[in-house]
């Protein structure tokens, strides 16, 4: 599997939140109004939108997205997904990727809060995007400033056409009150709303995978740096689900072979105050919650006694050294409310 590579024109919003639209974490294309030339389900697929030159079906041209017929009446066509997880939504790709006279040329989404089930008919939807113009073959990236939780989206088209991907990007929402302060969670997890605040390098993979669900499927599902050619090293910072006392720790090297980083290290802090772009800077000072760990080839290593007693934390500053790929990071704490040491 070929995941989404990185887009350099991408903004933070993809980098930093979880795609709320992946199949992966249990997304779903539920109904939609046609799909006479590709299915519905397509469009969520976590790969990057391929042609095949000279594939056809009994409908027509085979097309990686979703899209429907010629509209000879009156209307538009919708589609409504199912989201992962309930969340707040932060932006949205409308990917058009190889629909080029056949895109539609304008699109909307709204929003909708049914945590019991599909929406019913007299449910009550939201705007999340006004119409907004498409071009064929593009990414169209827009911020969604409607800070509202939704569990289901529609996805409008205006009158008709074919959409290659639908990408939401947002931050899931739990019940933290309804959870045990003695169980035992992945504080990072994407699906629990961790999130990378910032990375110095993104080169060959997002630092993003190191939050998803699973085990990496090959070298491109996890984040991997460029070769260093100067001193020092490279991080991410990642912001916990929630404040919590972390009590063991994975570091999964899969696939990563004659490029994994020689060792890491973990720094943590419960932070207040300050803004993201301030956190880079402080990071460097936090305390040590992982000395540093020699790493080796595709092998998933796990740490509890080599784990620092700092209390509860907000942020960890995960360190390679010097550089390379690691496919996934776990940090499985309790929760607390308490302020660490």
């Amino acid at each position: 599997m070929a995941l989404v590579p990185q887009d350099p024109n991408a903004p933070d919003f993809v980098r930093r939140y979880v795609n709320l639209a992946d199949p992966r974490l249990g997304a779903e294309a539920l109904v939609a109004t046609d799909e006479f030339f590709a299915a519905k389900e397509r469009m969520l697929n976590p790969e990057p939108a391929v042609f095949i030159p000279g594939k056809y079906d009994e409908n027509g041209k085979w097309m990686d997205g979703w899209e429907t017929r010629r509209k000879r009446v009156n209307g538009y066509d919708w589609c409504i997904v199912k989201l992962a997880r309930p969340g707040v939504l932060f932006g949205v790709d409308l990917d058009t990727s190889h629909f080029t006279g056949n895109f539609p040329p304008a699109a909307s989404l709204e929003g909708c809060y049914s945590p019991n089930g599909a929406p019913s008919d007299s449910a009550e939807w939201f705007e999340l995007l006004p119409s907004t113009t498409l071009q064929g073959n593009s990414h169209h990236y827009h911020a969604i400033t409607q800070q509202r939780a939704a569990t289901h989206v529609r996805v409008n088209l205006y009158p008709d056409g074919g959409l290659a991907r639908l990408r939401l990007y947002g931050l899931p929402q739990s019940d933290w009150a309804g959870r045990s302060r003695d169980e035992l969670i992945d504080l990072i997890a994407m699906e629990n709303g961790g999130y990378v605040v910032a990375a110095n390098n993104q080169h060959f993979g997002l630092a993003s995978n190191l939050l998803m669900p699973g085990r990496g499927v090959n070298m491109g599902d996890g984040w991997e740096t460029r070769r260093r050619r100067e001193p020092g090293n490279d991080w991410a910072i990642i912001a916990l689900a929630q404040p919590g006392e972390i009590g063991k720790i994975e570091v999964d090297t899969a696939h990563f072979k004659g490029n994994f980083p020689d060792r890491c290290s973990i720094q943590a802090a419960y932070v207040t105050g300050g803004t993201e772009q301030s956190l880079i800077t402080q990071s460097m000072f936090w305390p040590v919650l992982l000395p540093e760990q020699k790493l080796a080839m595709d092998k998933q290593f796990y740490y509890d006694e080599q784990v620092q007693k700092l209390g509860a934390i907000t942020h960890i500053r995960f360190n390679i050294i010097p550089d390379g790929g690691v496919s996934r990071l776990r940090l499985w704490g309790r929760l607390s409310e308490k302020k660490g040491a």
